[in-house]
């Protein structure tokens, strides 16, 4: 019964994750990057620059591999670039440097929590995104998907087939910041795009144009 209510709720999350897409670093000494360090740095954290994706894919063509990989490669360059830093620690929403359903984290605290890349069901601190994919194939408008207590992100042929690589870090992006343990509303709200997983995602498909 347990699992059949989660079903349903990720059903709704489904809907919500549709046509929208989808701590502290170290520094080059090793020690750590409070928050007012990543704010006034003049320059990306090493974490940043040495930022990983680690993919396991499953039921992939060799086209659609190839470019879930070169969507990779670009999210690895809009980490490691200032822009990227810049976008998130001046993100704003009703004039305010924050993020809607930001868990009670400051803009530069989000920064770190991604470098350090530390996901909720495997966690540990690797400066890496871990992303488990696997294929789904449906006509709907489903981008794709992800159960809170599973490490698989499924992901839509369809939107991998017509989107560029970069639109579709858009997605890969979206759902592993879920796997951070960000989460968004269900329902289409106004405030929903300026939510963690949406905003992210949306700054890491426009700075990725720039990279590919």
């Amino acid at each position: 019964m347990a699992r059949t209510l989660t079903f349903l709720f990720t059903l709704l999350t489904i809907v919500a994750c549709g046509k929208s897409g989808g701590g502290s670093s170290a520094d080059s000494n090793g020690s750590k990057l409070r928050s007012n360090d990543v704010r006034e740095a003049s320059s990306v954290p090493s974490g940043a620059l040495n930022f990983e994706v680690n993919l396991k894919l499953d039921n992939f063509s060799p086209k659609q591999e190839e470019k879930i990989q070169t969507a990779a490669d670009l999210i690895k360059k809009v980490v490691a670039s200032e822009e990227f830093r810049t976008a998130v620690l001046n993100h704003k929403y009703r004039g305010k440097k924050t993020f809607v359903d930001n868990e009670g984290l400051s803009n530069a605290e989000i920064y770190e929590t991604i470098i350090e890349g530390s996901e909720e069901l495997m966690p540990g601190e690797d400066n890496e995104m871990d992303l488990d994919l696997e294929v789904f194939n449906r006509s709907d408008d489903t981008v794709g998907y992800t159960f809170p207590d599973e490490v698989t992100v499924w992901m839509n042929a369809r939107f991998i087939n017509r989107n560029t690589p970069a639109k579709v870090t858009t997605n890969m992006m979206h759902e592993w910041l879920h796997k951070l343990g960000f989460r968004h509303a269900v329902s289409k709200t106004v405030s929903r795009p300026f939510s963690v997983p949406y905003a992210i995602g949306y700054i890491v498909a426009r700075l990725a144009q720039k990279f590919h």
